[in-house]
């Protein structure tokens, strides 16, 4: 209702595809272990309760791939948003860009010339406009790096699935009804502290917040196995070096999945292989991860190589730990389970 009483001019829907949202379809190379199926499982269910999910969790473990693998199981288009400081909230919503001027020239009567001009502004909308009008799938990847205020239009879509557009209809009340498939789907990292702001509460109790975190050593062994195509025995050692030098705690966060992908891809690519006395091996594990602690005291003396190479031969020396190999289906799903003995 607005101050005279009266019902709000909502603006109507029409099922359109949004011009910035894209066609996204469930990745062949998604790994669904059961751990990360049931994340998936978890979020894809809130979304169908028409509530919004924050996947918030450390650096590395792998948020915003499956925040854009549970948007494309809805099967809706997908908008994609990155937090940014600079955001205001026409960067949400739109705003005037530009003028559009017009001329008459009445010259009906060759002795009367009259001449009419009139300049109005023009509106764009923007990306959470567009998603809500035509029922996206908006993923708004790291929004805590843009200011709350920035984010302040997202509190009555999320909970009176209105959006309030007071430029674009100066004429009147200015709001937009949201597509009833709309969804929203946010990531943010908790612990980083750069560039980074607190986010406001209200929003935070809008959302359903999922915690991800590091994954257990079998789901990290599958997916660097499936992402580098080394062998299993070559993706635990992998695995192993990179989780024995998280908790060692040398840093804040990491080193995380991520370099355990790039390490096996690299290796693969370079034909190289995961092990002891591989050079090659060992030279990309400290390219990779030597820059994680540039003040490492070992041994009277500073350096994260000699811990990595102490670390990959102790891995290589450890107990024959039983890993589990999970296939993976054509469709993705995890269909199997076995033991295997590392080599």
């Amino acid at each position: 209702m607005n101050g005279n009483g009266e019902q709000p001019n909502v603006v109507a829907l029409m099922d359109i595809a949004s011009p910035t949202g894209m066609a996204v379809e469930p990745s062949e190379d998604f790994v669904q272990t059961p751990a990360v199926r049931q994340l998936a499982n978890r979020a894809l269910a809130y979304l169908k309760a028409g509530y919004p999910v924050h996947f918030s969790g450390p650096t590395g473990t792998g948020k915003t791939t499956l925040a854009l693998h549970v948007a494309a199981l809805r099967g809706r288009p997908v908008t994609l948003m990155h937090g940014d400081d600079e955001f205001s909230s026409s960067d949400l919503v739109g705003g005037e860009y530009g003028y559009r001027k017009s001329k008459l020239i009445d010259n009906f009567i060759h002795s009367v010339v009259k001449t009419e001009e009139s300049v109005n502004t023009l509106w764009t909308d923007n990306r959470l406009t567009l998603a809500c009008r035509a029922g996206d799938t908006l993923v708004y990847d790291e929004f805590t790096r843009s200011r709350p205020e920035a984010n302040n239009a997202l509190l009555s879509v999320l909970e009176e699935r209105l959006l309030s557009l007071p430029k674009r209809m100066p004429r009147a009340d200015g709001y937009m009804e949201v597509h009833p498939d709309f969804r929203a789907i946010f990531t943010s990292n908790p612990e980083e502290y750069a560039g980074v702001h607190r986010t406001q509460d209200a929003l935070l109790d809008r959302l359903i917040t999922i915690k991800v975190d590091y994954f257990n050593r079998d789901t990290e062994v599958e997916i660097t196995r499936m992402k580098s195509g080394l062998t299993l025995a070559e993706a635990v050692m992998i695995v192993d070096v990179v989780r024995q030098l998280r908790d060692m705690g040398l840093t804040k966060q990491g080193p995380s999945l991520r370099a355990c992908i790039m390490i096996g891809r690299i290796a693969a690519q370079q034909g190289a292989h995961a092990r002891r006395g591989d050079t090659v091996f060992s030279e990309i594990c400290h390219d990779v991860l030597g820059g994680l602690a540039p003040r490492v005291v070992h041994d009277g003396k500073k350096g994260i190589h000699s811990m990595i190479d102490e670390i990959i031969a102790k891995c290589a020396k450890d107990e024959r730990r039983p890993v589990r190999e999970i296939a993976v289906g054509d469709n993705g799903t995890a269909i199997a389970v076995k033991k295997e003995q590392r080599s």
